[in-house]
């Protein structure tokens, strides 16, 4: 078997894959997809509320180690 028909074997192999992945995945950008929803704006109140409290910060915690 000469490199020219491994070759083109190897090519449609390659080929083939290409084809199955483009037509799985789709045309690229916006065209034949269903258009994204638009984000919905929350209130300003809303978002304005107060945050809980945070717990007060613990400081380091220091242990003695003997020196041996």
């Amino acid at each position: 078997m000469s490199s020219e028909s491994v070759g083109g074997i190897f090519g449609a192999i390659v080929a083939a894959v290409v084809l199955a992945v483009a037509i799985v995945f789709g045309p690229i950008g916006q065209i034949g997809k269903p258009a994204k929803p638009a984000k919905a704006e929350q209130p300003a109140a809303a978002a304005a509320a107060p945050a809980p409290a945070a717990p007060a910060p613990r400081g380091p915690v220091i242990r003695e180690v003997p020196n041996q």
